[in-house]
């Protein structure tokens, strides 16, 4: 039961990449995502070892707890996030690295189109807010990710994450008072830490090999 439900979530997550693949090499997908990647500079990936640190530090702490170290795809035999498709059922087969690899490659091309998407519901609009605010729509940001199966003290822990873009956004709302601007230079980071995030794992499973 378990190794069926395993599947059909991969099938699910296949699908989901497919779709995100085939926005982001065509028509309008292909012209933004191509424009974030080319605007991102220096100052979009010096801070991302930083901002990684200290997630792993707020999520070392947090799964301390018993309770927060549950996840449903880790309960299904997976391991990590589900989006990168490693699971203990395809453990030593060829699988083991054919299923992450296949989703880093459909993956890949729609980073900045996830990012923009996330960055324009949890960001757009805090100038508004007081830091509070603010910071209960960073932990949002980072809960969500817990709905996708990863622990719930790793989903915690982005809010390290979410708050970094929330000040990435507020600073460039503040030089450009746009809104579209401040989404845009947001994306642009949050682009660069995911990016950075999936070479990370690209090199693992490379000198895993």
């Amino acid at each position: 039961m378990t190794t069926l439900a395993t599947t059909a979530v991969l099938v699910v997550i296949a699908y989901r990449l497919v779709q995100g693949f085939v926005a982001a090499v065509r028509g309008q997908g292909r012209v933004l995502a191509a424009a974030i990647i080319r605007s991102l500079r220096p100052r979009h990936f010096w801070p991302v070892p930083i901002v990684f640190a200290g997630v792993i530090a707020v999520a070392v702490a947090l799964m301390t707890a018993p309770p927060l170290r549950w996840g449903w795809w880790s309960a299904l035999g997976g391991v990590g996030n589900p989006i990168l498709g490693s699971t203990t059922a395809t453990a030593g087969s060829w699988l083991d690295w054919a299923i992450p690899a296949t989703f880093i490659v459909l993956l890949a091309p729609a980073l900045p189109l996830f990012a923009q998407r996330e960055e324009q519901i949890f960001r757009q609009g805090v100038e508004h807010q007081r830091w509070p605010t603010r910071v209960r729509r960073a932990v949002t940001f980072g809960l969500v990710h817990a709905l996708i199966g990863i622990p719930i003290g790793v989903a915690l822990a982005l809010t390290v994450g979410g708050l970094y873009f929330t000040t990435v956004y507020l600073r460039a709302f503040g030089r450009t008072a746009s809104q579209r601007e401040a989404v845009l230079e947001s994306t642009r980071a949050h682009t660069a830490y995911n990016a950075s995030i999936v070479a990370l794992v690209v090199v693992v499973l490379v000198t895993a090999r």
